[in-house]
């Protein structure tokens, strides 16, 4: 016993000695969820804070560091958070969707323990559940790259981020009951930017210097355009990926992508707006925030500029015959892809994470082994309003599906139950999951017949996207592909009647949600669960369950010790691995024996000069 703990300190004293020297430090974050008041559009509503914050805390790291973020529940109903955008390598028992995590119930708490793993870019982080994105809970992530990797553009003199979206003067339990009566929730009341309505929030800038500007649409149901008055904008990242540098006066985000753009103050000294409006939408919603130039004594003059929305608006709305206006969309689609195509590329010889060019990955010289069309629809089901892909309109589980997978619960879902493609029947509900097999390359398609755009994202992955354009996807679409230099990122557009096709390595074991960002069709069950599946069951391409896991659902009736809950079947030998590379350090001193990960984080969880509360689920004080 003695020994044991000897050696279990020696691999804690080395954990110490590791991050000392920097390597894959540990970022420490407790966070309380509560209700606040809070004033987006001039009123007063209840929001949901993080220590008190609308939005929540910027989450800063670097590459490859572990966050370790204890969230305490003081809500009087369950809460998750989610990461948009996080790949969560191996692990996604931290991805905070109902289909991987226990909902955290209220007055209780849990650790996240997530690991910015090979990964750079902007991001955000969001509540998942039960509509609560509509009462705020969300915040940034920025992940910087590592101090020796090459970054393809001068260090900025500041780094702002941008949280902008639609927002409703409606609570979120309102929203809520209207959706689940099978009820529209109608157009939103506004935006806001970082959680302020019109000239609610102020960026400083200082004349002659260049800032980062990392934005993010953060909104519920409303694709945006973001604009600074009298300045341009150059993209630099995407979502993870460097893209070539090309300039924008006007810069579009849909549902839940995030972008990053340099802005150099070098208009006379003044203040200007900056300018969020609505695209794609029949009344033209807008707010603006300030950049206000360091030292300027002139505020904002002049109306705010305007954007591309009403002209593209009204010109769909022009269209007199359906065949008319289908002939003139797939056009006006083709036409705007075209150029999108063109524009929004990959940065091949920039380093990502690492230190090797983003463009040795050669994609396009992959052959995929499967293709998958998806289908979006909005059926009525049961006389109420639904949303489906490929007919298959998705209902939670009684518990989530990663607990049921990994304990053999049956009767949860079943593998299989959403087809690879759409077909001719009639939509209806299911607990949908879609099986894949690990280190397999798949072409996904996203077919949209519908009026409205779409944005789809595919947790725990990156993928290319390899093509747009309107009509139908055939075959021959491939023809088109950009299979040299298209972008690689998390959350993709599809416009009206059009479709956006992608290429995906499914190299990451795990239950991985693939939803609609628009999160009314998301509630209303447009999503599915992509299981990527390994035979192997070794640590190497998926962690255990962790040692704090919660228990919910049929999971919880097992009454079984998380604690000492078995791998499923036994891992291969010790030695870790990542990516073939042999890692020195702490992880081998954690995984080199069957109990080694347990014994090692109990060394924490009764240490207060760690960061406090580490592991254990247990009643807030």
């Amino acid at each position: 016993m003695v020994e044991t703990r000897n050696i279990v300190f020696i691999c804690a004293l080395f954990f110490v000695i590791s991050s000392i020297n920097g390597e894959d430090p540990y970022r420490f974050f407790t966070w309380k969820i509560t209700y606040g008041d809070i004033y987006p559009m001039g009123v007063k509503q209840q929001g949901i804070l993080i220590n008190g914050q609308f939005p929540g805390p910027q989450i800063n790291c670097v590459t490859n560091d572990n966050l370790i973020i204890s969230v305490y529940n003081y809500l009087n109903e369950p809460f998750l958070l989610s990461w948009n955008g996080l790949q969560h390598r191996r692990n996604s028992w931290q991805d905070g969707t109902y289909g991987t995590t226990c909902p955290i119930p209220p007055g209780k708490n849990f650790t996240y323990m997530l690991q910015a793993k090979d990964q750079i870019g902007s991001y955000f982080y969001f509540p998942s559940l039960g509509l609560h994105k509509a009462a705020g809970g969300y915040g940034g992530i920025k992940i910087y790259s590592r101090p020796h990797i090459p970054v393809p553009f001068p260090f900025p003199a500041g780094d702002h981020t941008v949280l902008a979206g639609d927002w409703y003067k409606k609570s979120h339990q309102r929203l809520r009951h209207i959706l689940d009566m099978g009820r529209s929730i109608s157009n939103p009341d506004g935006l806001v930017i970082n959680g302020r309505g019109w000239n609610g929030y102020t960026f400083d800038v200082e004349q002659g210097k260049t800032y980062r500007f990392r934005i993010s649409n953060v909104g519920l149901t409303t694709s945006i355009n973001f604009r600074i008055q009298g300045h341009t904008m150059k993209l630099v990242e995407v979502e993870g990926s460097h893209t070539l540098q090309n300039t924008y006066t006007s810069l579009d985000l849909h549902l839940g992508q995030s972008a990053s753009v340099l802005v150099t103050a070098d208009q006379p000294l003044k203040d200007y707006y900056v300018v969020v409006s609505s695209r794609f939408t029949t009344r033209v919603l807008m707010t603006t925030a300030i950049l206000h130039y360091k030292n300027s004594k002139t505020g904002v003059s002049g109306p705010p500029p305007g954007g591309p929305t009403t002209q593209i608006a009204w010109s769909l709305m022009q269209a007199r015959t359906m065949r008319y206006f289908l002939r003139m969309h797939i056009f006006f689609i083709h036409v705007i892809l075209t150029y999108i195509h063109l524009w929004i590329r990959w940065n091949l010889t920039a380093s990502g994470p690492r230190p090797n060019p983003q463009g040795s990955y050669h994609y396009g010289m992959i052959k995929p082994s499967r293709t998958i069309i998806l289908s979006n629809s909005a059926p009525w089901i049961n006389g109420k309003q639904r949303y489906a892909v490929n007919g298959v309109s998705f209902v939670a589980g009684d518990t989530p599906l990663k607990l049921a997978d990994y304990f053999n619960i049956g009767g949860v879902f079943s593998v299989g139950s959403i087809p690879d493609k759409s077909s001719d029947g009639e939509a209806y509900l299911k607990t949908s999951v879609m099986h894949a097999d690990f280190r397999s390359f798949a072409e996904i398609v996203f077919q949209n017949w519908e009026d409205s755009v779409q944005s789809w994202h595919i947790d725990g992955y990156s993928f290319f996207v390899v093509g747009m354009d309107g009509g139908q996807w055939t075959s021959a679409s491939r023809s088109r592909y950009n299979l040299r230099d298209t972008v690689a990122r998390s959350t993709v557009q599809v416009y009206p009647k059009a479709w956006t096709a992608i290429y995906i390595a499914l190299d990451n074991v795990g239950m991985w949600n693939i939803r609609s960002e628009n999160w009314v069709r998301q509630y209303l069950g447009q999503q599915f669960y992509l299981r990527v599946y390994s035979p192997a069951h070794s640590w190497r391409d998926e962690l255990p369950i962790p040692k704090n896991a919660l228990l919910c659902g049929r999971a919880k009736a097992l009454n079984i010790n998380v604690q000492m809950a078995p791998f499923p079947h036994p891992p291969p030998k010790p030695s870790y691995y990542d990516g073939g590379r042999k890692r020195k350090g702490r992880a081998i001193c954690a995984l080199d024996a069957k109990t080694g990960f347990d014994q090692f984080a109990s060394v924490f969880e009764n240490h207060d000069d760690v960061g406090g509360p580490f592991f254990p689920t247990a009643a807030i004080k």
